[in-house]
């Protein structure tokens, strides 16, 4: 809306402050003096009373009121009155009809829209009857003369006062959507700054996950081949030690030290450079568990047979390292807790979607339930779990201990 409430009253007063306080009155008095001028004294009484009406009209219900401005019911009744004054001015002299501009200006302004296009049609009224001066009202020509010209006027300011409701919606549009454009900026981007944090936060966790994974797998690495690799060293220096009095069997254990003790020593510079197991370079996983198995018999006397069932095929590197890694383990846990097993089984299985490895031996096994898990089996079970696998343990006191993992063939992205 075009009106006072619209703009705000200190806006409206800075900027229309001498529309509001000089341009009427100028207006009143100037056309009021060349009315004296003119007229030479005719009805000049009646010419400087209306003035003088519409001038004190002005003053109190506009100028020394300005809180009024703020009433439309007062609005309308203060400019109603000023067009009839200005319509009777018009009616005796038609230079009054220069006083319309101040009549337009208060019905553009302080007049809400619609009602404002009535009070546009009354200063029209003023200018036409004022142009329409010197017609004969007696006649229809004459009235048809006066209604065309107030035609003429209040026809076009009606439309221009519709152009300028338009152009007011159209901006008040306009800066309602750069509103709107500009909250939403403003929650994209307190959105984006949030997803940045988020995402600097998965990122962390990322980090530390991986971290994480990195450690345990790290430390499973040098379980698997250091800590083996000792125990070993340290039961072949035992059985050493208890067999000083037999030079063979003392030589035989020396040497089997020595020999673990340069495969635990490859195998740890192995893992730093994260190299494949040092079995498995060069073969397949049957080859590397069947070489492990052997070399493992040799130092501690045990028999331990390899079977190998199905079609032999390369698996991905991160299960066959799981696998035999699995192996290694259940064997050093033959030699540390059943050192007394008369043979020990592996048997390697390839089926159709999945490769298993059982390892059995005919020890005095353990009760599971009573048995508190060492870290050797919690990593041997993380690796095969990592790997969408399982792993069983099956032992009883006095039935020996069997160990099966069990990995998936493929890789899961080439899985239908």
């Amino acid at each position: 809306m075009t009106n006072w409430q619209t703009a705000g009253p200190a806006d409206w007063e800075r900027r229309l402050q001498p529309m509001v306080t000089v341009v009427p009155y100028l207006l009143l008095g100037g056309l009021t003096l060349f009315t004296v001028i003119v007229e030479h004294g005719h009805g000049i009484a009646l010419d400087l009373g209306l003035g003088a009406v519409a001038a004190g009209w002005n003053l109190v219900f506009f100028t020394v009121r300005p809180a009024w401005r703020d009433r439309p019911r007062i609005m309308e009744v203060f400019l109603g009155g000023l067009i009839l004054l200005g319509l009777a001015l018009a009616a005796r002299h038609p230079w009054f009809g220069f006083y319309t501009p101040a009549l337009y200006f208060y019905a553009y302004r302080i007049i809400g829209w619609p009602r404002e296009l009535f009070y546009v049609a009354g200063a029209g009224l003023v200018a036409g009857t004022a142009q329409a001066t010197g017609s004969d009202y007696g006649t229809w020509a004459g009235r048809l003369t006066w209604l065309t010209v107030v035609a003429a006027n209040v026809v076009p300011m009606c439309l221009l006062a519709w152009l300028i409701q338009i152009a007011a919606r159209y901006h008040q549009a306009r800066d309602r959507a750069m509103h709107e454009t500009q909250e939403a900026n403003s929650r994209l981007a307190t959105a984006l700054a949030e997803n940045a944090a988020l995402q600097g936060e998965l990122v962390e966790q990322a980090r530390l996950a991986g971290v994480q994974d990195e450690r345990s797998r790290m430390a499973r690495e040098i379980h698997d081949t250091i800590a083996q690799g000792l125990t070993g060293i340290v039961t072949q220096l035992q059985a050493a030690g208890h067999a000083a009095a037999d030079p063979a069997a003392w030589r035989r254990h020396h040497e089997a030290a020595t020999a673990l003790a340069r495969e635990s020593l490859t195998e740890a510079r192995r893992s730093v450079n994260e190299l494949r197991p040092e079995p498995l370079d060069g073969g397949r996983l049957a080859d590397a568990v069947t070489d492990v198995a052997a070399r493992w018999s040799a130092r501690q006397g045990i028999p331990a047979q390899v079977t190998v069932t199905g079609d032999r095929r390369v698996m991905r590197p991160a299960a066959e390292v799981a696998l035999l890694r699995t192996a290694q383990e259940a064997l050093a846990n033959v030699a540390k807790h059943a050192p007394d097993a008369g043979r020990v089984g592996l048997t390697l299985s390839y089926m159709d979607a999945q490769v298993a490895l059982d390892v059995r031996d005919d020890g005095p096994g353990f009760d599971p339930a009573a048995h508190t898990a060492g870290f050797g089996l919690v990593a041997m079970r993380q690796r095969i779990e990592a790997l969408s696998g399982t792993l069983q343990i099956e032992s009883e006191s006095g039935g020996g201990t069997g160990i099966s993992a069990c990995l998936p063939a493929d890789p899961p992205e080439a899985r239908p």
